[in-house]
């Protein structure tokens, strides 16, 4: 067991916070993506033990980060266990920490009771109940009729709110041409978009203008691209969890370029590109080592000029090339 620390932490919060939509809640503007926490390296790269990703989240915590990211499906529900874990262990919370969580199916199984038992499940790992956020997570996998008919996935949410088991719900999906029709339900009070509003790709654009329109809380996700928009470069010959296309990863270079010739790294430009950016109330960064939370809280704040994002802006592949006009 690690030793209780929240209590007697002086720790200032450094990073800014802003209002979560029209929640009431607050974010900083980091969010500790909780996806690598489980330990996935098929999609990471790297495994990550259970001990290093419970000092991680204390870790996070002392660096001012205060809001947590993670899902009822990262690594079957590890991801959760361990962030419970964490929590217990720290002590007294700092004010502001906030956990969001995500219902996933099982098996193939979204049905609305899936959703009842995936709820009990996220509240029980965590150690938190209500659930504070909620996101209907990924439903562009699955039949849209099946997901919106009474009593099924998105109802069941609606209904964890209505019975305060939840505080708030959001919709975090991939490919905005299907989860725009189920923002179009006006259930929602949260949008988070992943690899799809970075310096590389901008398919979330049309989604997020009726979301902001909506007055809807945004965040945005995996801005590095699952690897791509690093230096050096984490998975070569992918944007977003696939192969790309060779003009995007020409593009791509050229941006790494560009960045080293500005005295900084491409990395760092990616997550400045959406925290600068003021829609988003946060930005999600999956880390898997507490060696990365520094660099990546430097990176959020960092003083680069607007004419590195101007070059930058000029090297955007074309939309056809985008993951959702593919």
């Amino acid at each position: 067991m690690g030793t209780p620390r929240g209590a007697a932490s002086s720790l200032v919060t450094t990073l800014p916070l802003a209002p979560l939509g029209s929640t009431g809640l607050q974010v900083t503007s980091v969010t500790l993506g909780g996806g690598p926490l489980g330990s996935m390296p098929a999609l990471f790269g790297n495994d990550v033990p259970e001990r290093d990703a419970i000092e991680l989240v204390g870790a996070a915590l002392d660096a001012g980060i205060r809001t947590i990211d993670t899902s009822n499906g990262y690594s079957d529900g590890e991801s959760e266990r361990r962030i419970g874990i964490a929590l217990r262990e720290y002590g007294t919370l700092p004010a502001d920490t906030l956990v969001i969580t995500k219902v996933d199916p099982r098996d193939g199984d979204y049905s609305g009771e899936r959703v009842r038992r995936s709820l009990a499940e996220s509240s029980e790992r965590l150690g938190i109940q209500p659930l504070p956020v909620v996101h209907l997570h990924d439903p562009e996998f699955h039949d849209f009729a099946t997901m919106t008919a009474p009593g099924g996935a998105v109802d069941q949410l609606v209904a964890a709110r209505e019975r305060g088991e939840v505080g708030h719900i959001g919709l975090a999906g991939g490919d905005t041409r299907v989860t725009s029709r189920y923002w179009d339900l006006g259930v929602f009070e949260l949008l988070l978009v992943h690899n799809r509003w970075t310096l590389a790709d901008r398919s979330a654009g049309e989604l997020l203008a009726r979301a902001e329109a909506d007055g809807a809380g945004l965040i945005n996700a995996a801005v590095l691209g699952g690897g791509a928009l690093t230096d050096p470069v984490r998975v070569p010959g992918k944007y977003g969890y696939g192969p790309a296309p060779e003009q995007t990863l020409a593009a791509i270079e050229q941006m790494r370029e560009v960045c080293r010739r500005y005295g900084t790294t491409l990395d760092v430009a990616a997550i400045r590109f959406s925290t600068r950016d003021p829609r988003f109330a946060t930005t999600v960064i999956g880390m898997s080592s507490a060696a990365r939370i520094a660099p990546n809280v430097a990176a959020a704040t960092a003083d680069l000029p607007p004419s590195l994002f101007a070059e930058l802006e000029t090297l955007l592949p074309p939309a056809d090339l985008w993951l959702d006009r593919r």
